[in-house]
């Protein structure tokens, strides 16, 4: 059962060349190109034109160097997952300079690593059910792609059969929405699975109405970021995803497609509200509640330079203002050399007022002369806006090999001197073990929440969202690779000693410790019983997902 010896070749054929292995038939095949109307290619690495044995295409190649990685089937945003990280097999470019030449020798190979060997590029339910039938006939396993932008690599498997979403780009306005058999009237958008929160955000922007989601342009709306929780700037008051779904379209692993919201199939609505993407079914479109537009009032402080004393008292002045500044609505993110909040609630006068502690901090690296040191207070029209303007300055790795841990804070650690304390200097050494770490005002603390998620509810007794991060380059050693995660991990230990077991699981250590509990927390054990019902055979399986078999092959190339 392996897709292992396909031959490389150029996706856009009539019928893609196919090797046979055991388990798969030319029937099985055949009847799965023609069941989805032709759109099934191999998968090809987004380097392969740069190399020998895609002619070494100098044209393409040079398109490939410059290319935006989310729009390509074979291309991740992080790229240890195209490779298979235990044996080394892959087809890179050098991350630091895509140009150079000499990563290229005539002699070396461009091997699939971990990208499936096929994909369906997915357009209608048909083709999702038609995979499941090919699936289950032959053993090939599943994965779940829309953009690649997946820090734990759920979407690529060795061997398997991708199934492509991309191209589920749909989005319409609901002033009035139902969701089927309810009765609630709400103003919505349906959005398809492949949309991107760049395209929802515009969207939204000329509709005059506020979306919740990613700060980053290349995210998903759909797929795992909404699956797994789905967290924001504006969550603080706004709520998490998985607070805002109104209903899902998903065709489960019998082959059906399902409604489900909070009046019809209530268990698999439960489950894909933070269960995680990739296991209960897949989603074609989701619904999601619109707001009015906001305004943000947005506070800035900076400085270029590291500075361990004022990162110290910057995160200070956080940490002691953190339980006040949750409960009037500020959102942002704060790394090392800078802090970013913003408020949709309070007119400019309250936030200035509130902000105060952190506005005089700036001024005085300003009269102190702190070399670049910059204080922003500012009203933004929309929260396009902010998005534009900061995903000019801050946006995720693209194209390099990432590994990411992450930790949620709970209220406790800020509501006495002695926590305060000790919490500034676990965020000091997590900061100090690692190349980059950033504290994400993100949980819904302010929220109303209104239960029927399945997200760990330390999301909602908790005020900081932590992650940390270790990078690699492109041709190291599986030692060195090992030694990258555990970098991430071992600094988010710093956290792990003084806080309960919770981590947002899109942005968790690749091999969190304890994983049930710090996703789902008591949530577990009723999403493993979902899983079960929709998902006997386990056809979606993915790595520390609800009900995952770790001995299963798909998860070989995990180190």
């Amino acid at each position: 059962m392996s897709f292992t010896s396909f031959p490389l070749l150029p996706t856009g054929l009539s019928a893609p060349a196919f090797n046979f292995s055991s388990g798969v038939t030319q029937v099985a095949f055949d009847n799965l190109f023609s069941a989805v109307g032709g759109r099934l290619f191999p998968g090809v690495p987004l380097a392969y034109p740069c190399f020998s044995g895609g002619a070494g295409d100098g044209t393409k190649c040079l398109t490939v160097q410059v290319s935006f990685r989310t729009d390509d089937f074979g291309a991740f945003v992080n790229t240890q997952w195209e490779t298979c990280q235990t044996t080394g097999a892959q087809c890179l470019l050098d991350s630091a300079d895509p140009t150079d030449s000499k990563v290229l020798p005539a002699s070396t190979e461009c091997k699939l690593g971990s990208i499936p060997g096929y994909f369906i590029d997915i357009r209608k339910a048909e083709d999702v059910a038609a995979a499941f039938r090919f699936s289950e006939e032959t053993g090939i396993p599943l994965v779940v792609k829309n953009t690649g932008h997946d820090y734990r690599g759920r979407s690529s498997a060795p061997d398997s059969l991708g199934l492509w979403m991309h191209n589920l780009k749909d989005m319409t306005y609901h002033p009035g929405f139902v969701p089927e058999d309810c009765s609630l009237v709400q103003p919505a958008v349906t959005i398809g699975a492949g949309v991107q929160w760049a395209e929802a955000y515009e969207f939204a922007d000329a509709h005059n109405i506020t979306l919740v989601g990613g700060s980053d342009r290349s995210v998903g709306v759909v797929g795992g970021w909404l699956q797994g929780g789905g967290h924001s700037v504006l969550s603080n008051t706004l709520g998490l995803g998985v607070d805002r779904v109104l209903q899902f379209r998903v065709v489960t692993p019998d082959g059906e497609l399902r409604v489900a919201n909070a009046c019809k199939n209530k268990d698999l609505f439960f489950a894909l509200r933070g269960g995680g993407g990739g296991t209960f079914g897949v989603v074609l479109e989701a619904t999601i509640l619109a707001s009015p537009p906001v305004t943000l009032q947005t506070v800035i402080v900076s400085w270029p330079a590291p500075n361990r004393t004022l990162t110290d008292e910057l995160w200070s002045i956080m940490a002691d203002n953190a339980l006040e500044w949750a409960a009037e609505g500020w959102g942002g993110f704060s790394m090392s050399e800078i802090a970013i909040l913003v408020n949709p609630v309070l007119d400019a006068k309250r936030a200035v007022s509130s902000m105060k502690p952190l506005i005089d901090f700036g001024e005085r690296l300003q009269r102190d002369r702190v070399s670049g040191a910059q204080t922003v207070v500012t009203t933004l029209p929309s929260f396009l806006a902010f998005f534009n303007a900061f995903t000019l300055e801050h946006v995720a790795s693209v194209g390099t090999s990432l590994a990411i841990a992450s930790r949620l804070v709970d209220k406790g650690s800020f509501q006495t001197p002695e926590n305060r304390t000790r919490l500034v200097a676990a965020l000091q050494a997590t900061n100090d073990a690692g190349p980059g770490m950033i504290i994400l005002l993100a949980p819904p603390f302010s929220y109303p929440h209104q239960g029927g998620t399945s997200v760990t509810d330390a999301w909602h007794s908790s005020i900081y969202h932590v992650t940390a991060v270790a990078s690699w380059a492109w041709n190291v050693t599986v030692a060195e690779k090992r030694t990258a995660y555990q970098s991430a991990s071992s600094a988010m230990d710093n956290l792990r000693r003084i806080t309960p077991d919770a981590a947002y699981l899109n942005e968790a250590d690749v091999y969190e410790p304890n994983h049930e509990v710090s996703f789902w927390g008591s949530h577990y054990q009723e999403l493993l019983r979902i899983k079960r019902k929709y998902d006997p055979k386990q056809l979606l399986d993915c790595w520390q997902c609800v009900g995952w078999n770790p001995r299963s092959s798909r998860f070989s190339c995990y180190l």
